[in-house]
């Protein structure tokens, strides 16, 4: 059977994920929360959209993802899947519908793919949710895995640092992945580890993995979409690269929108019936 090339695709799979990790081709991974954004990344040819949990922080204002519910992660998801036509859209989790209650996941999960209409869950963690990763793939729900470092552990840790420096974590880790991958999951997530680690596990796994901070020796790359277009200022981490300063630039357009209301520049003639 031939390998389906990306191109080619009229939608993107699990499927087509793995046949771009057999032919070395990267894959590219972005956020998004709602209708108009998700059109434009979908328009834009990315691979795969992930209605992350950081909408808890760039949607809703929280300092960690810990708040957001499954209500609110399933509005949200379902607006992006309307917009999605070629996008793997993957909807993560949030908080406290998975962990240590492997039947509260699968409901969380199959409420998730009934309401929403997505293409794949996403869980934090290695060993820990390995039953919750196991119910939810028996119900025909493809699964992504995370390792590293997972923000919704961060109470557990205190700190954002870079994870899996030491040896005894990072063979943890390496075990982990090998677990997830073994029991099914169809692509990994790595936050902030080192790059050395990171390549040697894209290596060892047959599954995509997809890097944050996490170096260029993997299958693919994500970025929190409002981080990489400069239209969130707070957050700077090294492997953040912006590619805009969309904050700005909207900043100063509703300026002088304001000031054309204020002078009565708007509207014009040619701007009115």
């Amino acid at each position: 059977m031939s390998a389906i090339n990306k191109s080619d695709a009229k939608r993107i799979t699990v499927h087509v994920l793995q046949s771009m990790k057999a032919n070395g081709e990267k894959i590219s991974m972005l956020t998004a929360y709602d209708y108009t954004m998700a059109k434009l990344v979908d328009a834009a040819q990315i691979d795969v959209i992930l209605v992350g949990d950081s909408a808890a922080n760039v949607m809703a204002g929280y300092e960690t993802t810990l708040p957001i519910t499954l209500e609110a992660m399933i509005y949200h998801a379902s607006s992006v899947v309307r917009a999605a036509e070629r996008a793997l859209v993957v909807v993560d989790l949030p908080f406290g519908t998975y962990q240590g209650n492997s039947k509260e996941a699968l409901c969380s999960a199959i409420k998730i793919m009934k309401e929403t209409e997505a293409n794949a869950v996403k869980l934090e963690g290695g060993r820990e949710i390995l039953e919750s990763v196991n119910r939810i793939l028996s119900a025909g729900i493809p699964v992504m895995g995370h390792l590293g470092l997972t923000p919704q552990s961060i109470n557990k840790f205190g700190t954002y640092v870079v994870r899996a420096t030491g040896n005894e974590e990072a063979d943890r880790l390496l075990e982990d992945a090998h677990l997830l991958e073994d029991a099914g999951c169809f692509a990994l997530v790595l936050e902030k580890i080192p790059a050395a680690l990171a390549e040697r596990v894209a290596k060892e796994l047959r599954i995509p993995v997809i890097g944050i901070g996490a170096g260029g020796g993997v299958d693919g790359q994500v970025l929190v979409l409002h981080d990489m277009l400069g239209m969130t200022q707070e957050f700077s981490p090294r492997f953040l690269r912006r590619y805009l300063s969309l904050g700005e630039e909207i900043t100063s357009a509703i300026k002088q929108y304001s000031n054309d209301v204020k002078t009565q520049d708007f509207p014009n003639e040619k701007e009115q019936y």
